[in-house]
């Protein structure tokens, strides 16, 4: 477990260094996007765990992700049928949330 939980302010910081990546704020939450398409927002589903970030990752990816890190990502029947992930904030380590949110950045750029 990291030694101090991460924050939406900690997720901004991450994603809006990547390229082109901009932070935007809504009635339904916050959010990430890269050219109009969607990164990483504030997981809002009743079924999303407190303080959760949903991610875009392809579901391979994904199902590899809960294989080894069942700790701080996760998955809801509302989320199985999307390409994402949620994650756990208060579990993650900022590097692996780096880590992730370059390989939502890769993700993203090659559906678009």
């Amino acid at each position: 477990m990291p030694s101090r939980a991460l924050s939406f302010d900690d997720v901004c910081a991450l994603a809006t260094a990547l390229p082109g990546v901009t932070f935007q704020s809504g009635a339904r939450g916050v959010s990430w996007k890269h050219r109009r398409r969607l990164l990483a927002c504030q997981a809002i589903h009743k079924s999303a765990e407190p303080n959760s970030l949903m991610v875009c990752i392809g579901r391979n990816r994904r199902a590899e992700l809960l294989a080894q890190s069942s700790k701080w990502c996760y998955l809801t029947p509302h989320y199985e049928p999307y390409d994402a992930i949620p994650v756990r904030l208060s579990r993650a380590s900022r590097k692996s949330l780096r880590e992730l949110l370059s390989e939502a950045l890769e993700f993203v750029e090659k559906k678009g």
